[in-house]
């Protein structure tokens, strides 16, 4: 299978550079795989698609502020992003320009943060060991920018601007900090829409997946088999456990939130036979060809091409249905990508 069956021209003013003004007013295309119909909805219409029949799986992930600028004592400008904790003060990071740096060199954010660069990793990552006084995420919080993708463009010194990002490029029941990017299908819902939703009888459940960078990266092999996915942090607690095996004994449907929480259960599916109570690493590339074994219906974002995200709904709901709603959302002026409109497929 070839990455550029999964290619597409995508008009770049359709790429949503801010979030809609309303979380819930974004467009909602509904994609029905029986009838191989597709609707143009709002997302607050989401209520008259779920019912108690529909158990919705959300991840509770939150975004933390990964990209640091900061300088080293020649006066150098150096970017430091966040990919992973390793221990203690210890972080996996991206740095830019690299060239500029080598084991040993102190950068200096603020008068509470410095890093000290360690060695470099395979893969063009770097070790490096913070240097601070207090509770890291609490200086974070202060010093760090949050990690909107490439292709939504900003100036850092708009502080209004920084502000929204901070409150929208995050979900309303974002609990446990470890993303590097948003599971961006969340961001539509509200709190009085998941109250409706519970009003309704639709049972709500969390996972956690902590999403990296890997997952918005394009395929770049030509051969999407040869394709290498970043491993992510999930954890599954008992009570969705339990809350989903009911649900499947029942014979309801388990409605995942974004592509992270479809991985987060189907990782979990893959290493235990079963959802059950657990944490691990996932690896997971799913890709037309997989047996989905967990999830049942899928909110989701319009994706960029060639990415491991649009591959993965292309094997739920069939490449070609796909690229025809792919073809339509084009027409009727959808907004693309992380802050850009999304889509129901049942």
């Amino acid at each position: 299978m070839l990455s550029s069956e999964f290619d597409y021209n995508l008009p770049e003013e359709l790429i949503a550079q801010f979030p809609c003004e309303k979380r819930d007013e974004s467009s909602l295309m509904i994609l029905d795989r029986l009838n191989q119909s597709i609707e143009h909805k709002k997302f607050f219409d989401i209520v008259d698609f779920l019912d108690e029949n529909d158990v919705l799986v959300l991840n509770n992930t939150r975004v933390i502020p990964a990209r640091l600028f900061g300088k080293k004592s020649t006066g150098a400008r150096i970017e430091v992003f966040l990919l992973e904790r390793k221990k203690n003060t210890q972080w996996e990071v991206l740095i830019k320009p690299s060239k500029r740096v080598k084991s040993g060199t102190i950068i200096e954010f603020s008068e509470e943060l410095k890093a000290k660069i360690l060695e470099r990793l395979p893969n063009d990552k770097w070790l490096v060991e913070f240097l601070y006084e207090g509770v890291f995420n609490e200086i974070l919080a202060k010093v760090g920018n949050i990690p909107l993708p490439p292709y939504i463009e900003r100036k850092l010194s708009d502080e209004a601007i920084k502000k929204l990002d901070f409150e929208r490029y995050q979900t309303v029941y974002a609990q446990n900090p470890g993303s590097v990017a948003a599971p961006t299908a969340g961001l539509h819902f509200t709190e009085e829409i998941l109250d409706k939703l519970k009003h309704k009888g639709v049972e709500v459940c969390y996972v956690t997946l902590n999403v990296g960078l890997g997952t918005f990266r394009p395929v770049k092999a030509e051969n999407i088999l040869d394709h290498q996915m970043d491993r992510e942090f999930y954890e599954i607690p008992e009570i969705t456990a339990e809350i989903i095996n009911k649900a499947k004994l029942q014979g309801k449907n388990i409605v995942a939130v974004g592509t992270t929480t479809v991985r987060t259960l189907e990782s979990a599916y893959q290493k235990n036979g079963k959802i059950s109570e657990t944490s691990g690493w996932s690896q997971m590339f799913i890709y037309p060809g997989y047996k989905f074994n967990v999830i049942d219906r899928l909110i989701t974002n319009f994706h960029l091409p060639k990415s491991t995200l649009l591959m993965l709904v292309s094997a739920l709901a069939g490449k070609d249905f796909v690229f025809e709603a792919y073809k339509e959302a084009i027409g009727e002026k959808y907004r693309f990508y992380s802050y850009g409109d999304c889509m129901l497929v049942k």
